[in-house]
């Protein structure tokens, strides 16, 4: 808006010194006295990648069987008796609500992922933990600082598929 006040913020890439950035490199496992390689002549053909060495590789068959999909958190309540789990009520689609329980209970709390959309691995076998029945698995990834869930941003459709 014209006549809005703005304020320097804080740095979104803030400058390392070759310190911080020797261990940066080293905790990602790259040698940090290499040097950076030098740009290909614009004539020369690209390098193929090379490979990188996974323990757990699968084929792209394999990865093409999952149905990754957006869903609606409709509803989200603890389990009883369980530390980890929480019970969510899901929009994914389907035209009924579908029910995922997640481990997720230590690091959200259910009111906090009402209205959020989730990634959900949709096509797993129901699978019953607690004596409830699970249909799906909510993606999420964790570090040493915790455990966050995989959302979308914006208005996508629940159900819309993942490429």
């Amino acid at each position: 808006m014209p006549g809005t006040l703005t304020r320097p913020g804080k740095a979104l890439f803030p400058r390392m010194d070759k310190d911080q950035e020797r261990v940066v490199l080293e905790r990602l496992g790259v040698k940090a006295d290499a040097e950076p390689a030098a740009p290909a002549a614009p004539a020369a053909k690209k390098a193929k990648p090379t490979e990188v060495a996974v323990g757990n590789a699968i084929d792209f068959d394999d990865f093409a069987k999952v149905e990754l999909r957006v869903a609606l958190v409709l509803a989200a309540e603890r389990v009883p008796k369980s530390d980890k789990l929480l019970k969510l009520s899901l929009d994914a689609g389907d035209g009924t609500p579908r029910q995922i329980l997640s481990g997720i209970a230590q690091h959200y709390a259910p009111e906090a992922l009402v209205g959020k959309r989730v990634l959900i691995v949709a096509n797993l076998k129901p699978r019953k933990m607690m004596g409830l029945e699970s249909q799906g698995m909510v993606l999420a990834a964790s570090d040493e600082t915790g455990l966050f869930v995989a959302t979308v941003t914006g208005d996508v459709k629940p159900g819309t598929l993942v490429k």
